[in-house]
């Protein structure tokens, strides 16, 4: 009996050290949160499909203002009517993105899951001898998609694939391979011909977003998508295009990204290392990553370590 009294007591007194032991530990209670280069807190892609001849307006605009582009190009339709051509592909997207949209443009969700990896790589493999560059993203022809589409382009060196999904917000994506961009440019105004009271509420709907993402008060991405060839129809879209630019190259809060920028930095982020307490970071990644702890912006240097 005297033994088990015993050894009830050494258990509890057992207990109680350990829980003023752990109590002991330093609690650190920052907030780390991601910011997005140069410490930014909001962050624009605009993504661009099938590699028409509008592009080159497109590009040209965008290298006035400052602003980057991904573009999805169909290898097996270039050098044909209406397309670029091959020869122009690497000097042209200098400085923006070349990603995969299918060698043919197919709905993939119709076909073999061997025919959507031919059609994946085939694009992957042409684009990437005329840019000389790894192509690691896609945006899906027609935004078909689904999970055997998904398991087919999975292992073929694809990071993201991009959605015609419009999110209406300006959340990170979560999978990038379903990647919802915010919103169509202009939403879906003009996609009924002669039908100006729906473009007046889409242009509204397409504004108000544009509005709210530069009054956000919280980390905030506005991906918008669209085809350059659409900007050569009725209402004015060129300037409309260029009335947008002017408008965001003038907010210094603002980075612009490609889309896959944004992926090496999220996952750059993602691998940063956290003492137990937080207050030391290492960046074992290639790029310079930008943190808020406590509403203060910290750089956390490539291959770099930082007491916090």
């Amino acid at each position: 009996m005297k033994k088990m009294c015993l050894l009830v007591l050494c258990q509890s007194l057992t207990f109680i050290l350990l829980g003023q032991k752990i109590s002991s530990f330093p609690s650190n209670t920052n907030k780390i949160e991601m910011l997005f280069p140069e410490g930014k807190t909001k962050a624009v892609i605009f993504s661009y499909d099938d590699g028409m001849i509008a592009d080159r307006k497109l590009v040209k605009l965008m290298n006035i203002y400052g602003i980057k582009g991904t573009f999805h190009l169909n290898s097996n339709k270039l050098d044909t009517k209406g397309y670029l051509t091959k020869a122009e592909i690497n000097n042209l997207f200098k400085g923006h993105e070349v990603s995969v949209h299918s060698a043919n443009h197919p709905g993939l969700g119709d076909l073999s899951k061997q025919e959507i990896m031919n059609e994946v790589l085939e694009d992957r493999r042409e684009l990437e001898r005329l840019t000389h560059k790894t192509v690691r993203g896609m945006a899906y022809p027609f935004g078909n998609y689904n999970d055997k589409v998904i398991d087919a382009i999975t292992g073929l060196g694809i990071e993201y694939a991009r959605t015609v999904n419009d999110s209406y917000h300006f959340s990170i994506p979560k999978h990038f391979l379903i990647w919802e961009p915010s919103i169509h440019q202009f939403a879906k105004a003009y996609y009924i011909a002669n039908d100006t009271l729906n473009d007046k509420k889409e242009l509204a709907i397409f504004n108000k977003l544009v509005t709210d993402f530069l009054q956000s008060d919280t980390l905030a991405l506005l991906d918008i998508w669209g085809h350059s060839w659409e900007n050569e129809g009725a209402g004015n879209r060129w300037k409309k295009m260029e009335d947008l630019f002017k408008l965001l190259s003038k907010r210094k809060e603002v980075h612009f990204a490609t889309q896959i920028d944004l992926v090496d930095y999220i996952n750059a982020f993602n691998i940063l290392k956290f003492s137990v307490n937080k207050n030391i970071v290492f960046n074992p990644s290639a790029l310079n990553v930008y943190i808020r702890v406590n509403n203060k912006s910290i750089k956390v240097p490539a291959g770099g370590k930082v007491f916090i």
